[in-house]
């Protein structure tokens, strides 16, 4: 990792911690009533042996499968884009390094036009329409709903690729994940810190004095 990749991890660290710090004192300050209910749902629901493992279960299996499939497309487009080249290259007489380097091409171009086709839109509308869904059954506002999957949406598609292109599909798998989950909670921090601020400026505006009109009294007209 580069310096330059360095300051900029440390840099989101800092931001998403100071996020999350501002976000729970949020949380206490509009109350439990008031703050997100779907990051009610954290990893210890998933260990509860009961409903909230099968949800985990389903969710993260659901999630995998869709990951999957894009994988296999890409590698299936590959292949045959490949063994076509190689065989067209063959066929026209050239030299079997020649043919091989037209077949490496070929299989990249169509690993491109594959990973295009299906590059992050299965999995990450998966994940952020089970957010949506999460937020919902938990009694969240659409406002909460909203900003949960579409931090989703972002962290699957953001951390996905970065993942991807470090370390391949194993790195596209895991990027995949995490970026799910942390995209869901930091949508659900700003969406407390908007909650938090409104909350502020509601109290202020109450606490502000209201002006009194001063009517003079009966009787003492101004000559």
């Amino acid at each position: 990792m580069t310096k330059k990749k360095r300051v900029h991890f440390l840099l989101a660290i800092v931001a998403i911690y100071g996020l999350s710090t501002a976000a729970e004192k949020c949380r206490e300050m509009v109350g439990r009533e008031a703050a997100s209910k779907s990051g009610q749902f954290s990893i210890m629901n998933c260990l509860d042996g009961g409903t909230g493992t099968v949800a985990c279960i389903v969710k993260e299996g659901v999630k995998t499968y869709v990951y999957s499939i894009k994988s296999t497309h890409v590698e299936i487009a590959s292949h045959l884009a490949k063994e076509g080249a190689l065989a067209e290259a063959i066929s026209q007489g050239k030299t079997a390094k020649d043919a091989t380097k037209e077949a490496q091409k070929a299989a990249a171009k169509a690993a491109k036009v594959a990973t295009r086709q299906a590059e992050h839109i299965l999995g990450p509308i998966v994940s952020s329409g089970w957010d949506l869904f999460e937020a919902f059954y938990f009694g969240g506002t659409i406002a909460e709903g909203t900003l949960r999957c579409s931090g989703t949406l972002v962290g699957t598609y953001l951390v996905g690729f970065l993942g991807e292109k470090s370390y391949g599909r194993v790195g596209y798998f895991v990027g995949s994940m995490l970026g799910s989950w942390g995209g869901g909670k930091v949508g659900l921090m700003i969406y407390d810190l908007v909650n938090g601020v409104e909350y502020i400026l509601q109290s202020l505006q109450l606490k502000k004095p209201q002006q009194q009109h001063y009517r003079r009294p009966a009787g003492h007209e101004e000559l």
